[in-house]
């Protein structure tokens, strides 16, 4: 594994604490296994701290407070995009994930290397913000950072951290309307600018027909709109798709799952508890348990040697050779223990495992157990183990990305549970959806029943290994989930 990178001062000492998980983390998902990904997050941290120092080195841009550059994670993140296209050229491609690869030779990939107007909304929105708002809307909208946290990190007052937060939204999407405005486009796009804008303003508004079928057909637009819509969750994919690029979502979902772990990890105990302190409360606590279950055993063992209806003066009676076994370990049962003189046995009673002669039967026609107490019975030993069900062929995971009135954009993964050579994903909507595009696949729809079959990149699909696709879609009244997924004719089990 190659060797971490080497801050040479605090500044990039404290980047490197602050960025690697999150360079690693996206690195990953860029190769085909860990020592690549150790080695294209590397090589992409120092190709971001020689970014980073030539912004700082070089002109301010305009007469603005900062320089043209990304914050520090989307800087590194991009970073790793661009060595991940440098190996490509360089032959080193087997290293890269095969889906990176044809992503890299796509139009989608060319947009972060073309002309600035053309490059992704959020990645120019993000650009011109100042650097500290830009550094608070990436962790808390990206990174799935609590606001205190976010707030201790940036040296904010925690009291006003959400207000600022929601400020520096509002100020992102005012960047985004205004370079959407400067976007070329065609005609029809820059008729239904205007009124874009105003419709993801508020979440009330409703959107006109027509508008909601351009959002469906036309993916710039659509991507406008996810920037623009503050409300309704899609903040978060929006960045991460505009700025990162190529697996985008599945960065936020190991981010989240990320955050979740160091938050869940620093819940037991308060930061000031002293761990062996704690350590001696806990050994206090198994001795505690540990004595109250031999109590619990003793005084058990104790009534299960007390006769029923019997008295103490009877126990002294019987003596040591008229105690009755609590569980013996042969096969035969236990012989009887022999009856003590009728004048020491107080009438009307029995002792434990022997019966009066005119004694009348348990009732409710119970049978009193013979055996051995502690033991099971010969039919509960007999009694077969249920067969552990089989796996199912495929799981399906189904993401609403982002949804407005009338329209919505989702996509879909499914992990194989065998190698495929090809793929065809088909399920049902419940309310009426219509697909109106669709990337990664091609698609057909007969009424509710929707098929997505694999494009010619991307047909082969190792055993264990993921096929996912996007798409865009309308909606009227309820957008319910899909339901009844199957890959090739297999049913589908929806993912945890």
């Amino acid at each position: 594994m190659p060797d971490l990178p080497t801050p040479q001062d605090a500044t990039e000492a404290a980047l490197f604490s602050e960025c690697w998980d999150a360079v690693l983390a996206y690195a990953d998902l860029c190769t085909s296994g860990s020592t690549a990904a150790a080695q294209l997050a590397r090589e992409a941290f120092a190709l971001g701290i020689r970014e980073a120092r030539e912004a700082e080195a070089g002109p301010v841009r305009g007469t603005g407070r900062r320089h043209a550059r990304l914050p520090r994670i989307p800087l590194l993140l991009t970073a790793v995009r661009t060595t991940a296209a440098a190996w490509e050229d360089a032959g080193q491609g087997h290293k890269l994930d095969p889906d990176l690869r044809l992503w890299l030779h796509s139009d989608k990939a060319a947009r972060y290397t073309g002309p600035p107007l053309q490059r992704p909304l959020a990645l120019r929105g993000l650009r011109d913000l100042q650097q500290a708002d830009a550094e608070l809307l990436w962790l808390a909208e990206a990174e799935a950072l609590p606001l205190p946290t976010v707030a201790r990190r940036l040296g904010l007052d925690p009291a006003s951290a959400a207000e600022e937060l929601q400020q520096v939204r509002t100020l992102f999407r005012d960047r985004c309307h205004r370079n959407h405005l400067d976007t070329p486009m065609d005609a029809r796009c820059r008729s239904y600018a205007r009124l874009l804008d105003a419709v993801t303003r508020s979440a009330a508004a409703d959107t006109p027909g027509d508008l909601s079928r351009h959002l469906a057909t036309c993916v710039e637009c659509a991507e406008a709109a996810a920037c623009l819509r503050l409300h309704g969750g899609g903040l978060p994919g929006a960045l991460a798709g505009g700025v990162i690029g190529w697996g985008g979502l599945a960065y936020l979902e190991r981010r989240r799952r990320a955050a979740e772990v160091r938050l869940g990890a620093g819940r037991p105990g308060p930061p000031d508890t002293d761990p062996h302190e704690g350590a001696q409360k806990a050994r206090v606590a198994r001795n505690g348990l540990l004595v109250a279950a031999v109590l619990v055993s003793a005084l058990a063992l104790g009534v299960t040697l007390m006769p029923f209806g019997g008295s103490g003066e009877d126990l002294t009676a019987r003596g040591d050779g008229g105690r009755e076994p609590v569980a013996d370990p042969r096969p035969s049962l236990p012989s009887a223990p022999s009856l003590p003189p009728a004048t020491s046995q107080p009438s009307g009673t029995a002792r434990v495992g022997t019966r009066a002669p005119d004694a009348p039967r348990s009732p409710r026609g119970e049978k009193r157990r013979t055996g051995p107490q502690g033991t099971a019975s010969p039919t509960e030993r007999a009694t077969p183990r249920p067969e552990p069900s089989r796996p199912p062929a495929c799981r399906v995971a189904y993401d609403l990305v982002n949804q407005w009135p009338d329209g919505f954009q989702a996509t879909v993964t499914v992990t194989s549970a065998r190698p495929l050579d090809t793929w065809r994903v088909s399920w049902s909507f419940r309310d009426g959806q219509q697909v109106g595009q669709m990337w990664d696949a091609a698609v057909s729809q007969d009424g509710s029943r929707v098929t997505a079959t694999a494009a010619d990149y991307n047909k082969a699909v190792p055993a264990g290994g993921e096929l996912s696709f996007g798409f865009l879609a309308s909606w009227r009244g309820t957008n319910s989930p899909p339901y009844g997924f199957t890959l090739n004719g297999h049913a589908c089990a929806k993912s945890g």
